[in-house]
C-alpha cells in the first residue's frame, strides 16, 4: 500500500525539481546574456525553432 502512494508522490516531486530546474536555467540565461539567448525546451532542433525542413527521402 505504501509504495502505491509513494509512486504518484516521486514522480509529481520529479515534475516539480524539472520546472525548477528550467527556471533556474532561465534566470542564468537573463542574468548572462553573453553566453547566448535562452533556449525553451519543445523546440525540437534548433535550425529554425522548432520547424526544421527536412529533405524527402
Amino acid at each position: 500500500m505504501v509504495k502505491l502512494l509513494l509512486a504518484p508522490l516521486i514522480v509529481f516531486a520529479m515534475l516539480v525539481l524539472w520546472v525548477g530546474v528550467q527556471q533556474l536555467y532561465q534566470r542564468f540565461a537573463a542574468r548572462h546574456p553573453q553566453l547566448g539567448p535562452f533556449r525553451p525546451s519543445g523546440g525540437g532542433c534548433s535550425c529554425g525553432s522548432g520547424q526544421c525542413s527536412r529533405a524527402p527521402d
